[in-house]
């Protein structure tokens, strides 16, 4: 088993907040500054992190399966972990009982990854060894952002006029712990291809956490990024809600005024070549969103039973390589569905023909 990594990966990207910066009003803009300050020290690697001596922050392993929950609050300070609000209880339930929306959803969100990635795959935490799951809320004042340092999940509360609190969606939460298995598993560098497709495996996997909780086939679902961050009065360019991303159509996310527009491609003729976003992580990871879209579609049911399958088991295979390219990455999908479902299987013809439906050849 490969250690998780250390890193730093926020669902929200810089070009949105440079956007909000730029055209937002005061407000809006005085948000949008902060964030991306904050984010900018987190990246450099300049954080404290004030991690309790007491034994009630245990970023440790559980051999025995089950939620180990932690969540903190910063009380609006820029500080981690803050002070401790609820922990694991009886029953799954978090003692002391919060009155606080935030603490709650939080607590819930991290439940419901946690029995996704066990129930569906037998995977016992982001380490599979039974990592605790901590989390901090309120965190800054107005931050615009929820992130993944490695260690702990952390969440502001939006500014409740564009964000609504980063604990509300939940495909949010799973995305941002995805990160934590995904540097476990694969330790995909976090810039270029290899970025795009650790940005896209968070999404691919944040969805489908959302969607087991829900319990919705493949037609059912929205195939929405943080759809329930944004208030209403954001405009999509098409008719599904305003979203961070769609998956189902990479680029037609939002459209406003004061977020800008959606720049995600959905093909490889169209990749965007830029030196920021860490090489466009946030932006390129459409191709990848799309290609999984695709190869759900032609399944149909329940996303994480075939086709969850075969991208879990390319996150774990040992040939992927950390600076894996989307063909690179591609190839491996198409040998792991060889391998769970047959070679001249329908399931592996649908995997070459998702990729090759987005210009990634996966021969």
């Amino acid at each position: 088993m490969r250690r998780h990594r250390r890193c730093f990966c926020t669902i929200l990207p810089a070009h949105i907040l440079r956007h909000i910066a730029a055209r937002g009003q005061d407000r809006h803009r005085d948000s949008a500054l902060r964030t991306l300050a904050i984010d900018t020290t987190h990246r450099m690697g300049r954080a404290t992190y004030q991690l309790l001596a007491t034994g009630a922050h245990k970023a440790l392993a559980s051999s025995s399966p089950g939620e180990q929950r932690t969540i903190y609050t910063a009380r609006n300070e820029e500080r981690l972990p803050g002070v401790i609000t609820a922990s694991e209880g009886a029953n799954g339930l978090p003692t002391p009982t919060p009155t606080d929306k935030a603490i709650t959803d939080a607590y819930d969100g991290l439940g419901a990854t946690y029995k996704f990635y066990w129930e569906v795959f037998g995977r016992n935490s982001i380490d599979d060894e039974g990592l605790h799951l901590d989390a901090t809320v309120h965190y800054g004042t107005d931050y615009l952002n929820a992130f993944w340092n490695g260690q702990q999940m952390v969440f502001g509360d939006g500014d409740q006029v564009l964000f609504a609190p980063f604990t509300s969606a939940l495909d949010v939460i799973g995305h941002e712990l995805t990160h934590g298995v995904t540097g476990d598993e694969a330790g995909l560098i976090y810039t270029g291809q290899s970025g795009a497709l650790n940005e896209s495996i968070s999404d691919v996997f944040g969805s489908l956490v959302d969607q087991y909780k829900k319990g919705q086939t493949f037609e059912q679902a929205e195939w929405l990024i943080g759809a329930d961050l944004l208030i209403d009065g954001h405009s999509g360019s098409t008719s599904h809600r305003a979203a961070l991303r769609s998956m189902a159509e990479p680029g037609t996310g939002y459209d406003d005024p004061r977020l800008g527009k959606d720049p995600q491609p959905a093909h490889m003729k169209d990749f965007v070549h830029t030196m920021d976003d860490n090489g466009g992580v946030h932006i390129n990871s459409g191709i990848p969103n799309k290609a999984f879209f695709l190869v759900a579609k032609a399944f149909g049911g329940k996303a994480w039973e075939k086709a969850g399958q075969i991208w879990y088991a390319t996150i774990r295979d040992r040939n992927l390589r950390k600076t894996a390219s989307f063909r690179q990455f591609a190839h491996r999908t198409h040998i792991n569905a060889g391998h769970l479902f047959g070679s001249s299987s329908v399931e592996t013809k649908a995997v070459l023909d998702a990729w090759q439906q987005v210009g990634v050849n996966a021969g």
